[in-house]
């Protein structure tokens, strides 16, 4: 799979028409869908298609969107929602006396004032609303905060908008919520979607729960086959991952490296996208409770089976009460655990994956028992030899704002990766421009910049609406290699041209 795509805009500004007859068109290709296309993804002015390059070209993606705005119809759809909302937020003093307001007054304009639900994103289910009074307008802070609480109301710029999960954010916290907007155990599972209307009602009472994390992994497998005894750092069921759900802020999550995992399952048999373990440098401990063939393929460790090693790449047999751990390997930071026959999992949105971020699945814990979803034959002792991964220079396409002062300093000298998770990859070196803009959807591998001047290059869990520039994107064929680094190791980038 070579996920690409291409931006659509509707207006250079916040326009209600023209954001009508996007989410119209958002509509039209929902009801037709294209094969190959994985995600439509509306911002505030610009629409974003994701297709997968290997199964449809550009040009088909086009004819197909053309199509459907040739004969596009763009009136107002969406419900109208009331959402009850306790003004007790820490920055509301603070807003107060920025705009000149008294309290009184910023609770009575931003509550008297019926916002649209321009699009959902960042979180799962967060709604960007607007336009926001002018009155009330502020910039968002200059260092956002680590945590902001469930059920936050915030303000920033021309916008409002509900933190659905606890998560870090930039935005100006004037109240709380009393109702959930996104809860995964609920029918419906989003409150509010692109193209509703809402109004706040003041009001008083309990702050809701956070939703609960909706489990995957069914509690009594039909096959058990492993006992998880120790977790390792980060163990995770994965597939490929969400497709068509970030018009609703869900992550893609899916692997990392698509080319590992399909390989490890096509070892042992099974289907490409078959659900397996993606690990993350340091492993579990492991035990069989029936004969199975199993292969790791990856990076970072390497696997034991009664303490001797078994090679990478390679399938091997467990017999009932083989203890399988992992070995630590100095190279690389990821690999992907798959046994014949499959991961039994439910699936949220039509994947298995784990989204931590949306409370879909979890890491493994001590106890877990994971099943095999059918009984597959496999033969051990086949495989081959994994390249070792090696220096390799990171080629970059342009971006959505791409410049040549942005590119050329991104290529001007080495950076270091600070720090790393499934979100994005936050580096340090020599500073580029960059900085705010109308939020608008983020495609898998974009660089992008901050205020701060330094890149984060997005992943698979990464928010899928963003307000920062975005000068360059990662070629796809060299993001399985950055998701292999560890913290510490220094890249180089260049322009893909070049290569």
């Amino acid at each position: 799979m070579t996920l690409t795509g291409f931006y659509l805009p509707f207006s250079e500004q916040l326009d209600l028409e023209a954001n009508t007859r996007m989410l119209a068109l958002v509509r039209a290709l929902l009801a037709d869908p294209l094969p190959g296309v994985t995600d439509v993804v509306p911002g505030y002015v610009k629409l974003y298609l994701e297709y997968d390059a290997d199964r449809v070209s550009r040009a088909r993606v086009e004819r197909w969107v053309h199509r459907h705005l040739d004969t596009l119809i763009g009136t107002p759809t969406g419900k109208e929602v009331e959402i009850p909302v306790r003004y007790d937020g820490p920055d509301l003093a603070w807003v107060a006396e920025q705009t000149g307001l008294s309290v009184k007054e910023v609770v009575r304009l931003h509550s008297q004032t019926p916002y649209r639900v321009f699009a959902t994103g960042f979180t799962p289910g967060f709604p960007f609303l607007g336009p926001l009074p002018e009155r009330l307008r502020l910039p968002r802070r200059g260092t956002p905060r680590a945590l902001v609480p469930a059920h936050a109301v915030a303000i920033a710029g021309s916008q409002s908008g509900i933190y659905p999960l606890p998560s870090p954010g930039g935005w100006h916290l004037i109240g709380t919520a009393l109702t959930q907007v996104y809860n995964p155990h609920r029918a419906p599972v989003f409150l509010l979607e692109a193209g509703d209307r809402v109004r706040f009602v003041p009001s008083e009472g309990p702050t809701p729960a956070v939703p609960a994390l909706k489990p995957l992994l069914p509690a009594a497998p039909r096959y058990p086959a492993l006992r998880v005894e120790e977790p390792g750092l980060l163990d995770l069921v994965m597939d490929s991952g969400r497709r068509m759900a970030g018009r609703l802020g869900l992550a893609a999550s899916g692997v990392l490296d698509g080319r590992l995992a399909g390989l490890a399952n096509r070892l042992v048999g099974n289907p490409p996208d078959a659900p397996l373990l993606e690990l993350t440098l340091k492993g579990p401990v492991l035990s069989a409770l029936r004969p199975l063939v199993a292969v790791f393929v990856g990076y970072g460790m390497r696997p034991l089976v009664g303490g001797a090693p078994v090679a990478v790449a390679q399938t091997f047999a467990l017999r009932t009460g083989d203890k399988l751990h992992f070995a630590a390997a100095p190279d690389g930071a990821r690999g992907y655990l798959a046994l014949a026959g499959g991961l039994e999992s439910d699936r949220f949105y039509g994947s298995a994956s784990t989204d931590v971020k949306g409370l879909i699945g979890r890491p493994l814990q001590a106890g877990d028992v994971l099943g095999v979803a059918e009984i597959r034959e496999a033969r051990a002792g086949f495989g081959f030899a994994l390249p070792p991964l090696g220096v390799r220079r990171v080629r970059l396409l342009p971006g959505p704002q791409y410049s040549p002062e942005a590119m050329r300093a991104l290529c001007a000298g080495t950076y270091e990766l600070a720090s790393g998770d499934r979100m994005g990859l936050r580096f340090v070196g020599p500073e580029v421009p960059g900085g705010e803009l109308i939020s608008e959807a983020t495609p898998l591998g974009a660089v992008q910049i901050t205020t701060e001047g330094q890149p984060i290059v997005l992943l698979n869990d990464r928010g899928r609406i963003g307000g920062y520039a975005k000068p360059a994107l990662v070629h796809p064929a060299d993001l399985p290699w950055l998701a292999q680094l560890r913290p510490g190791q220094t890249v180089r980038f260049v322009p893909a041209a070049l290569e």
